[in-house]
């Protein structure tokens, strides 16, 4: 089996030959944005934009990169028709120590193979079956959530998601060791953008580090017993999977994909759900077009053959994910020179496309700050006017795997939380959230729930 990709040798200061390019470097010394990328990376974006327009060199995170802004970009870099750009080259510096051998991080011909096996765990069957496991836990989720009083919603449904995400890609129950893995995750997310990355007690990194061996410790326990059965979830199928030379895979390449599947199964899920949720607190309307919808549904259980129905809930996820992509910028590098836009890009250059920028663009989206769900209706179909304007997950080779899935999970919440249920917020609430790495918000997302009046 083919275990890595050849790429061609490439020049070591290729980031010292990008001056030709509009931009600068930045306000600080040597550490230039990143100060602003980390704290305010739309108005940042925004700002570059009007001085130098959609291609500039900046200066952030120590590296010197070129962000591409607009469809277009999104179309040439995403679509890669000519193998340009790496993946893992871009994502390496950032998470290889943290999330090593992920899917993001693997390249043609063996990102193809990873992804074709790791594709048996999206099937229509497959997401069936997750569909019945996931029904009782996200109605206990709801219970369980506090009512008449307000609580951050934020850590509660991340938990939430984690042991659904456990029961229905492991075959596991989280139980007691739930805190410890999100925090794994959570501190593991957090390291990706440590400027000073030395394993020093009490840093950023060192927090990371340990987080990632609490993972990988969670994991490798199980694995021995996925082995020795064969059972429906997704983990024992993976331990059981082989390459086309009847080989399987090995523990470490299990482990490794099965922790980059937990962690996009339910921190992603749990951006869009907070972003969603807040939307339609500050927008009660919706919740109402949302209850309507789901009165619908005559069973207290959503089927498979339902998640069709929920039209409206389609229109609010994606104009949440239009406005709060959880992923507001995806990085590549290239491995060979390449010209876009009118500019020669040298080899081993870092450059990003922005998910978040290319979603409030005034030239695609009418009223772009507004939260308008219906413009994503079959009449209007703001969407479509180009292929790669709404890219929350992604496009091309390395598009999100696990789109059905998340799609389905926060259908089934919502359907579990808003047929009885309305929420809240103070009047005059603005959520305060930070957009890198992942958009969450930092003060927990405070809502209230209430039992729906007749």
């Amino acid at each position: 089996m083919k275990t890595s990709t050849d790429y061609p040798e490439l020049p070591r200061k290729a980031n010292r030959q990008i001056d030709h390019i509009p931009g600068d470097n930045g306000a600080l010394p040597i550490l230039g944005d990143t100060v602003e990328f980390l704290k305010d990376y739309h108005g940042l974006t925004n700002r570059k934009y009007k001085l130098y327009g959609p291609v500039f060199r900046n200066n952030a995170l120590l590296q010197r990169n070129i962000a591409l802004l607009g469809p277009e970009a999104n179309e040439i870099v995403l679509k890669d028709s000519d193998k340009i750009f790496s993946s893992k080259k871009a994502w390496d510096p950032l998470l290889d120590k943290l999330f090593p051998n992920g899917l993001m991080l693997r390249d043609f011909e063996i990102h193809r193979f990873h992804r074709k096996v790791l594709q048996a765990a999206f099937k229509k069957e497959s997401l069936q079956a997750y569909l019945e496991t996931m029904n009782p836990r996200m109605h206990q989720g709801v219970i369980d959530f506090p009512k008449d009083i307000e609580f951050g919603f934020k850590d509660s449904i991340k938990s939430l998601l984690l042991n659904v995400a456990a029961q229905v890609f492991m075959g596991v129950e989280m139980g007691k060791e739930a805190d410890k893995i999100n925090k794994g995750f959570l501190h593991a997310m957090e390291a990706s953008l440590a400027v000073v990355k030395l394993p020093i007690p009490g840093t950023t990194w060192y927090k990371g580090i340990k987080g990632r061996q609490a993972l990988e410790q969670f994991i490798q326990k199980h694995i021995t017993a996925k082995r020795a059965t064969e059972s429906s979830d997704f983990f024992s199928q993976f331990c059981h999977a082989k390459d086309e030379d009847g080989n399987e895979l090995s523990d470490e390449a299990v482990r490794d994909h099965i922790i980059f599947l937990l962690f996009a199964a339910h921190d992603t899920t749990t951006s869009t759900l907070c972003s969603i949720i807040y939307a339609i607190a500050k927008n009660p309307e919706w919740q109402d077009i949302l209850h309507s919808e789901y009165q619908q549904i005559t069973s207290d259980d959503l089927q498979y053959d339902d998640l069709p129905k929920l039209e409206k809930t389609g229109l609010v996820m994606k104009e949440a994910l239009r406005m709060y992509p959880p992923v507001p910028v995806i990085p590549r590098r290239t491995i060979k020179e390449t010209e876009i836009m009118g500019y020669r890009i040298p080899a081993n250059t870092g450059i990003g496309v922005s998910p978040l920028f290319t979603h409030y663009m005034e030239e695609w989206w009418t009223e772009p700050h507004k939260f308008d769900p219906e413009r994503f209706s079959a009449e209007r179909a703001e969407h479509k006017r180009h292929f790669y304007q709404w890219i929350p997950f992604g496009g091309g080779h390395h598009k999100c795997i696990g789109l059905n899935f998340a799609e389905m999970q926060v259908k089934l919440f919502l359907f579990h939380l808003l047929r009885n249920h309305t929420i809240s917020v103070k009047p005059g609430y603005n959520m305060q959230f930070n957009v890198v790495p992942i958009v969450f918000p930092t003060d927990g997302l405070p809502i209230q729930i209430n039992k729906r009046k007749a």
